[in-house]
């Protein structure tokens, strides 16, 4: 257990934040005069520095750039992002193009002024660069993309947090929720009739955990409730292996689905037995051939950097196996064990595994997407990241996915219908405290029974907003 003693509360989250950097996969919590303090146990104390006159923002940056050098100093170690904890890095960067900075100046930014290693600097110029040079050929201004989540999953891997339940204990709502979610989505369609739909994403959970009819039914209730015919791109996170079908591909199909996932996240059998993944290595090439039989040629594939007991020998098996494949897009995640995942909450039985993430491993993915001919695109991070990396999403040229470019440079309005769903609402023109533009989120209740008795409420929400928001 590490114990924080800062004399500043305001500064705690960005204290807390930087300790569980430097010290992965241990505890951290504020120190208080009465506790009780084992011979295992470390005490930090936090001295702030001054930050009269300055602003909020101004504030928080001194601190973490003083805290950060602390602690380099306590671990004689450095971070790959330095002392940066948003999740998109690569806002910076393309907040930075947008002003018309030179590429100098923007990797200085970054390994000058937030300590990141000039690698790091580089990848998220390069997929600024790739993003603004997407989405200067879409008018995202004056469109919006459609969020669907199906929260339902065979089954509930290890280090899930997300907003997912198994089908066996859910199976007796699906029709239920189907039938509310197609009720907010009837509201969308009225709402938004104005406006011009760009991209659709089926998330989770695993969209695929519905059966074919059940496919079938909600691909067609979107044909006839929006124009699907000018969207620029639909996809469907397929996702689990266990999921797929032949007769669910076909679904797809006839619904011009033109991007999947089929995620392994690893190719390593013991690895995926132990994440309770119900699924084999063998069963991942037979769905990925299954779904090229079909006529899917944009296929993404999500792997995961860090998982318990995984090394380089673990990585390179997964990467060769892909690279067999052949993919169109590649997602890297770096593992991240939030507080609801089970590695998390049962931690003490997985203490003897080592959750590893390095340099060579991340070097590796990128090894391994040039070679597949992909580029990086977009990427985020996340707290309490395996490596304290970063998620890329790689894919070939001409096939990367538009609404993920969307969703993490916020740059357009996506209105989300689901259990869990969070809409996010961009008011270009218009500027906050936290964005160059005002964003505002229309949240859903996570719970699945919640969410069918309380749909009328989820859709009151939503209308109440647009009535008092948005014109």
């Amino acid at each position: 257990m590490i114990y924080i003693d800062i004399d500043n509360d305001i500064f705690y989250d960005d204290a807390i934040v930087l300790v569980r950097s430097f010290y992965p996969r241990t505890e951290v919590s504020a120190y208080k005069k009465d506790a009780e303090i084992g011979d295992d146990d470390k005490v930090i104390e936090v001295k702030t520095p001054d930050t009269e006159n300055l602003s909020k923002k101004e504030m928080h940056e001194v601190f973490k750039e003083s805290f950060y050098k602390e602690l380099q100093k306590m671990t004689r170690k450095s971070l790959p992002w330095g002392y940066l904890t948003g999740v998109r890095p690569s806002k910076i960067a393309y907040t930075m193009l947008e002003e018309g900075a030179k590429r100098e100046d923007i990797i200085k930014e970054f390994t000058d002024k937030h300590f990141a290693c000039g690698n790091k600097a580089e990848l998220a110029l390069c997929v600024a660069e790739t993003e603004r040079d997407i989405l200067r050929k879409i008018d995202y201004k004056n469109g919006y993309s459609l969020y669907i989540g199906i929260p339902f999953c065979p089954s509930i891997c290890l280090y899930c947090s997300f907003s997912s339940y198994s089908l066996g204990a859910y199976k007796d709502y699906v029709e239920q929720y189907l039938d509310a979610l197609i009720k907010e989505m009837e509201f969308v369609s009225r709402s938004m009739k104005d406006r011009r739909l760009d991209t659709v994403y089926f998330g989770g959970g695993t969209p695929t955990t519905l059966s074919a009819s059940q496919l079938d039914r909600l691909l067609t209730e979107l044909e006839r409730l929006f124009d699907i015919d000018n969207c620029r791109e639909l996809t469907v996170e397929a996702g689990r292996p266990d999921s797929i079908t032949v007769d669910k591909l076909k679904v797809l199909k006839e619904h011009n689905v033109g991007r999947i996932s089929i995620n392994p996240q690893t190719m390593n059998q013991k690895t995926l037995d132990l994440i309770g993944r119900k699924h084999t290595v063998q069963h991942i090439k037979e769905v990925f051939s299954m779904a090229r039989d079909e006529g899917f040629n944009n296929i993404n594939m999500d792997i995961i950097l860090g998982l318990p007991g995984e090394g380089v020998d673990e990585v390179r098996h997964t990467l060769d196996e892909i690279t067999a494949m052949k993919p169109e897009s590649l997602t890297v995640h770096s593992l991240a064990i939030k507080r609801a995942a089970a590695l998390n909450i049962w931690r003490d039985q997985y203490v003897n595994l080592t959750i590893d993430n390095t340099e060579e491993i991340v070097r590796m993915t990128e090894e391994t997407s040039k070679n597949l001919n992909m580029q990086p695109y977009y990427m985020y991070r996340q707290k309490n990241m395996a490596g304290n990396f970063e998620n890329v999403g790689y894919a070939i040229k001409g096939l990367e996915c538009i609404y993920n470019i969307l969703i993490m440079e916020e740059k357009q309005t996506i209105i989300a219908c689901g259990a869990g769903a969070s809409s996010k609402i961009v008011f270009h023109g218009e500027s906050d405290k936290d964005h160059s533009v005002r964003i505002e989120r229309i949240e859903n209740v996570k719970d699945v029974k919640s969410y069918v008795e309380r749909i009328d409420e989820m859709i009151q929400r939503k209308e109440e907003f647009f009535r008092n928001n948005w014109r």
